[in-house]
């Protein structure tokens, strides 16, 4: 461990500039959708398409050529901040899943089983070399596809920077391969509530279903990842110069162990907490393939397993409440971003012109061969997580767009929550506005533009492989 002392220098003010073009917070860039939306009602004519139940899905979906004029109701300002409470309320059944998802996670957290599974296979295969990264890769995808795990990693990446050095590798290394594990899980959602399942509620089709290609999707994306990091890191070792945070490496010294040797060890509770969640998710998909559960269900599911869990690691009621808690607190702007974000329908809605809207992009595309109308909206997604970084946020703001669109366009709904995931998750670990990253990067002190220089190449080649995904799923009729 290096114990020198640095004289860091004082930082810099913010320039004037950087403040004008710093990102607003997410929810006044929703709130000024919102607006936009309301402005809208007065400028776009009012019209709505006829729908009907499909006898085959039971899905209400979107009749082709029957869009017609209807009176213009618009929206005023005066109403907007009652269409964000009314959003709110028809989103509840979401926001407080949400909710109940947090609790019952933090509960998990807390009993420290992560920290023990991950210092265990740390230490398993800390002398094996360059297997340790795939299987970090494999270890922390578990917990991006099923919990949501983002901005967490944050709290795992010092243990990966320990492992990466003491191998001879560098912090970018060892970063990398915990939050870009987290970041492919969560690209794929397997049985992640929060993209996949909310997106999947909004486009009226069963939960977690269509898993077999995201599990196609998970396995390409650990694949790949891991030979463009094994190959850094082979550079790496063969030259530490070549390392993209080289000056950081020279400052506090490689080959760390202290921290590797002070990590906890994996005990009885540790290993009933996983059969549990084991178990406990091999129930969920159960009820939602063969009991058709949904939000309610899966709430009630969720909140059975935080209680079982908390009492296997010998928490009183008193400190499963309270763990509880603070998982709720900590996701209430997840949770609240759902139910705020739905304003926007709620606007366009009342407004009639959310079949404008979607008529409008469906007569601007509708000529164009159907492999660029699905790579369209692949890229439009992509921007979107630009401005909209919270997955529950996206799903609540452009799916009631992107499922009325895909009917007429003859995109499935699995298709269309294929490119909406995608568009979630590829982009976060490049963009500063991304939790993620910018937490991982500050525990790491990796600078951003060092981060940049080597995800950069790896980001095209995943967004290729996105696009490959979405062309593929369009043509077999996912």
């Amino acid at each position: 461990m290096n114990t020198k002392t640095t004289i860091e220098p004082k930082p810099k003010p913010p320039s004037k500039f950087a403040s004008i073009i710093k990102m607003p917070h997410t929810l006044v860039i929703i709130v000024f959708i919102i607006l936009i939306c309301a402005l809208l009602t007065y400028i776009l004519p009012a019209g709505e398409f006829d729908r009907v139940e499909d006898k085959e899905t039971g899905n209400t979906v979107v009749v082709e050529n029957t869009f017609h004029s209807v009176e213009q109701d618009p929206v005023s300002i005066i109403d907007v901040p009652l269409a964000i409470v009314q959003g709110l309320t028809s989103a509840s059944d979401t926001v407080f899943f949400i909710f109940i998802i947090g609790g019952v996670f933090q509960i998990i957290n807390s009993t420290g089983t992560i920290e023990a599974v991950t210092a265990r296979v740390g230490k398993a295969f800390m002398n094996r070399g360059l297997v340790v990264i795939p299987i970090f890769l494999a270890l922390f995808s578990v917990g991006g596809f099923t919990m949501g795990m983002s901005a967490e990693v944050m709290a795992f990446v010092p243990i990966g920077i320990a492992i990466a050095r003491s191998l001879g590798y560098d912090a970018v290394t060892g970063t990398a391969m915990v939050m870009l594990g987290a970041a492919s899980g969560f690209t794929a959602g397997l049985l992640n509530p929060f993209n996949v399942g909310i997106a999947q509620s909004i486009a009226e089709i069963p939960l977690f279903s269509g898993m077999w290609l995201r599990v196609i999707l998970l396995v390409i994306l650990l694949v790949v990842t891991s030979a463009y990091i094994i190959r850094y890191a082979k550079k790496v070792k063969k030259d530490p110069s070549l390392s993209f945070s080289y000056e950081l490496e020279i400052e506090e010294g490689m080959g760390r162990t202290d921290l590797i040797a002070s990590l906890p060890q994996i005990k009885i509770a540790h290993y009933l907490t996983i059969i549990a969640v084991a178990a406990g998710f091999g129930v969920l998909i159960w009820g939602v393939s063969s009991k058709g559960w949904w939000m309610e269900e899966l709430a009630a599911f969720f909140l059975s397993l935080g209680i079982i869990v908390g009492f296997l690691a010998k928490y009183g009621p008193s400190k499963i409440a309270s763990e509880f808690v603070i998982g709720a607190k900590e996701i209430t702007f997840g949770a609240f971003i759902v139910g705020i974000a739905k304003g926007v329908v709620v606007v366009l809605e009342q407004g009639a012109i959310i079949d404008s809207v979607v008529n409008g992009l469906f007569t601007s595309i509708a000529h164009l061969p159907t492999q660029i109308q699905v790579l369209g909206i692949y890229i439009v997604q992509n921007i979107m997580n630009i401005f909209i970084t919270s997955g529950t946020g996206q799903a609540a703001t452009t799916m009631p767009i992107l499922v009325p669109l895909a009917d007429l366009i003859n995109v499935t709904r699995q298709t269309t929550v294929l490119i909406f995931q995608l568009g979630d998750g590829l982009s976060n670990c490049i963009l500063p506005t991304s939790a993620m990253l910018m937490g991982s990067l500050a525990v790491s002190k990796i600078k951003y533009q060092d981060w940049v220089k080597f995800f950069w190449p790896l980001l095209l080649i995943w967004m290729v492989i996105g696009a490959g995904f979405v062309l593929f799923a369009d043509f077999i009729q996912y």
